[in-house]
């Protein structure tokens, strides 16, 4: 009789305190195809992030991390075909690595209510959460880019960039359109001339590109470019002696991928960064003894401190702050995809958090609201030392052009609100 009474209260007491779900970040990776080099480490910095929550603190507020993977190959198609498959699995926020795919989720990920993050890439006009409800672009977008890149120019020019001409070589696609309008903006802002010049997917031929670049022969070069197109582009600018010093890619054309080709004629190159470069941070010690070593790392642990490993790991902190937002938020540790974008929303990022979680000075802070889902657009510049085989910060994380970006951003989330009869989502 005892053993039965015992053995009632024992499943009773399971019934009454069920076992809580893992919080669930779907990884939308592309491990294969044309971009798989870029790919790869920002997945493998994603998962290894959340699996260091669990090795080192037992998941997030108590609750354990599952970062389930779904193969893209960087498709649009096969985008939209993973977020279909995954996203009733419990999945918190989205983050397609695709400005593609991004396009395309805006909507479902919306009507699904399921956020979705696309740091750095994406719509721009986005930012504006009165309009697009459910998607993030902190802590910076396209545009915040292009003008990092003019203002990185115009304090390189002593404030004046009069008479100069300044060239987008730019991959021919909706990510490399996105800083079209801005550019154009700013040139007449300030007086400089402007010229795009496309390159079609994949980008490994360019010759006629840089034989314009040649024939023109602008001032600055800024390169929108992604996977191959990046080497092309850095290796056909050394073949025409383009000054590498005054060639400045964007955040995606900024990685040792993009460089290491072209050997040391790359020296000197410069990119655009939202984020840290190296691996002088604590935080990897804690990668290397929770993930690394105990043989649980996504990948073989050699691209811990690369580029866009880190920015994987950066996406991947975000997104486990907005949980324990959102937990603080909702007073529960098992949280929805509805009260993720509630956490995401509220989300406050601050030197002394960013200190505590072992990336002391990787990021600038920001706060996330409804009506700014992208944060305040600090951009700083790296450069690239052949010799050393490393980035180096050279400039602080300085905000764009505000007035002119949240102008423009106002206006295409304004005619993509009328486009879709959506109205405001701010109360």
């Amino acid at each position: 009789m005892k053993m039965k009474l015992a053995t009632y209260v024992a499943t009773a007491l399971m019934a009454a305190s069920p076992v809580m779900a893992d919080l669930v970040f779907p990884s939308m990776s592309y491990r294969t195809g044309p971009y798989a080099a870029g790919g790869i480490p920002l997945s493998d910095g994603y998962a290894d992030y959340f699996t260091m929550l669990n090795e080192r603190d037992g998941g997030i507020g108590g609750v354990m991390t599952t970062v389930p993977e779904c193969e893209t190959a960087y498709n649009t198609e096969k985008g939209v075909e993973c977020y279909e498959a995954m996203k009733g699995d419990g999945a918190l926020v989205f983050q397609p690595l695709s400005t593609g795919i991004t396009y395309q989720l805006i909507p479902k990920t919306t009507s699904d209510d399921i956020p979705m993050h696309t740091i750095g890439y994406g719509r721009t006009s986005a930012k504006n959460g009165d309009v697009f409800t459910h998607t993030f672009n902190y802590p910076a977008n396209y545009w915040d880019g292009a003008s990092g890149a003019i203002n990185y120019l115009l304090a390189e020019n002593g404030g004046d960039l009069k008479g100069k001409t300044i060239a987008l070589v730019y991959h021919n696609s909706s990510y490399g359109k996105e800083p079209i309008r801005t550019l154009t903006e700013l040139s007449a802002k300030h007086g400089f001339e402007y010229t795009g010049i496309a390159v079609d997917h994949p980008g490994q031929e360019q010759k006629s590109q840089w034989l314009q670049v040649r024939r023109q022969k602008p001032d600055y070069v800024i390169l929108f470019g992604w996977g191959v197109m990046n080497q092309v582009a850095i290796q056909e600018a050394a073949n025409i002696r383009y000054p590498m010093e005054n060639l400045i890619g964007i955040w995606w054309s900024g990685s040792e991928n993009d460089v290491l080709p072209a050997g040391d004629l790359a020296t000197g190159y410069k990119a655009l960064s939202f984020h840290g470069v190296g691996k002088d941070y604590p935080v990897f010690d804690d990668i290397q003894k929770y993930v690394v070593d105990t043989g649980k790392a996504a990948g073989s642990g050699d691209q811990i401190g690369t580029v866009l490993y880190n920015r994987g790991l950066y996406a991947a902190m975000l997104a486990a702050e907005a949980v324990k937002t959102a937990q603080e938020i909702h007073g529960v540790a098992d949280i929805t995809a509805s009260q993720m974008r509630d956490g995401m929303e509220a989300l406050e990022i601050t030197e002394e958090k960013m200190a505590a979680l072992g990336l002391p000075n990787f990021g600038p802070s920001f706060k996330v609201s409804c009506q700014n889902h992208g944060g305040d657009g600090m951009v700083g510049v790296t450069q690239w030392d052949a010799s050393t085989k490393t980035w180096s910060l050279i400039s602080d994380f300085t905000p764009s052009d505000k007035d002119l970006i949240d102008g423009l951003v106002a206006e295409d989330s304004a005619a993509y609100a009328a486009e879709n009869g959506i109205e405001s989502g701010c109360k």
